[in-house]
């Protein structure tokens, strides 16, 4: 049932026969951006050239910090890509070590499956068994050859009685060289979004995907910044063993990041045990964010006291106001950030919430902006370090840690 060579693909020949599917495949998918529509039109077009398809498969490696895999099905008759993400432990599955995936990964060419016309009791992979109950006839997978050799995979499945046709198999084959070509383009794509949306964040991803990569461009935007920082941090790094400190600093930014990005905020970056935040579209959606923090941090803290470790101290300052947004580095290594004197008040009162002893601290001209009063308490006025007059500061009405 596996075979050495691709289809009807001859070693230096190809393609086989030019094919309307084909034109389109090569010239008529530049303008579309995405992978999964793309593959449903293909998926469409081959229905209209009377290819007999029940369902066609793409299943691809990614780099995404959550995700090591998408497999993107298309069955006739559907009017989207059915996509399921997998894990960084799949490859170690039965389903997977068993599998066309797996051979095709390890170097195989080509599985084919006449499941019409064979033995179930001779089936190399559990998956027939489950094609068969689909009412597939014939199966045919191949490899999606992409750059830095990295191997993808696609399959087609017909349910038509004695399976694909030579003519069949022979079109189907002669696409796979382009839609690897295309669908490598389009995976790189998205893995240059996903690694900047995961290490600039979504608002300087985009960004700096459109064009805004030279030193010194930026622009000006009104926002509300947040700064956090860990207490104590310096003692836990110096005594504890490494991975220990990998994971409390793993939970502490899951209790930020998570309130921040579920209201609307953007985190520019980590700084060993702090983060720098700005809410660019909602300042007022910040408050909002510090509040859950709270929760979520009263909820991580008590998990540690019941497990008998200290509880973590943090403290957090939020201002607003005017941040110029932009790249600032050497000629060769840039930080697409946030500067300004509102950025340097929102540190300062973070720093402040040792000395005042609560943990959040709101700048009047933060509560200006929102109208958030109610929620707050004026706490009085404070000079700050590199600040010339002393500013009004609040923290929140309930005086809750």
């Amino acid at each position: 049932m596996t075979h050495d060579g691709i289809g009807t693909i001859e070693t230096g020949r190809w393609p086989a026969r030019r094919t309307a599917v084909m034109d389109w495949l090569v010239n008529g998918t530049h303008d579309e951006r995405f992978l999964d529509r793309l593959f449903l039109e293909l998926c469409r077009r081959l229905e209209g050239a009377d290819v007999p398809l029940l369902r066609a498969v793409v299943i691809l490696q990614i780099d995404n910090p959550q995700w090591s895999g998408v497999r993107a099905m298309w069955r006739r008759g559907a009017a989207a890509v059915e996509a399921r993400m997998s894990g960084f432990d799949a490859r170690l599955g039965a389903s997977y070590l068993v599998s066309p995936t797996h051979d095709i990964h390890e170097g195989m060419a080509e599985v084919r499956a006449r499941l019409w016309d064979s033995d179930p009791a001779g089936d190399p992979y559990p998956l027939y068994a489950e094609l068969r109950a689909d009412g597939v006839t014939d199966y045919v997978a191949w490899p999606l050859l992409f750059t830095q050799g990295r191997r993808n995979v696609v399959t087609f499945a017909t349910d038509r009685l004695g399976g694909f046709s030579d003519d069949d198999i022979g079109l189907l084959a002669d696409l796979v060289p382009v839609l690897a070509a295309v669908a490598d383009v389009r995976v790189k794509n998205r893995l240059a979004r996903t690694l900047l949306d995961t290490y600039v964040g979504p608002h300087a991803g985009e960004a700096i995907l459109n064009g805004a990569t030279r030193r010194g461009t930026g622009f000006t935007v009104e926002a509300a910044i947040v700064v956090v920082d860990l207490r104590g941090f310096t003692a836990i790094s110096d005594l504890w063993p490494r991975d220990d400190v990998i994971a409390l600093l793993n939970d502490y930014f899951d209790a930020l990041s998570e309130p921040i990005e579920r209201h609307g905020g953007e985190i520019l970056k980590f700084m060993g045990d702090g983060l720098l935040a700005i809410f660019p579209d909602d300042a007022q959606a910040a408050i909002g964010a510090v509040a859950d923090i709270r929760t979520a941090m009263a909820a991580l803290n008590a998990g540690r006291v019941a497990d008998g470790r200290d509880a973590l101290g943090y403290g957090v300052g939020v201002n607003y106001g005017d941040v110029m947004y932009g790249n600032i580095g050497s000629r060769t290594r840039l930080d697409f950030t946030v500067i300004g004197p509102a950025v340097n008040v929102a540190s300062r009162l973070e720093a402040l919430t040792k000395e005042v002893g609560v943990p959040a601290l709101f700048s009047g001209a933060f509560v200006e902006r929102t109208r958030c009063g109610a929620a707050l308490r004026r706490l009085g006025s404070y000079p700050l370090r590199g600040v010339g007059q002393p500013l009004d500061v609040y923290t929140f009405a309930d005086g809750e840690a």
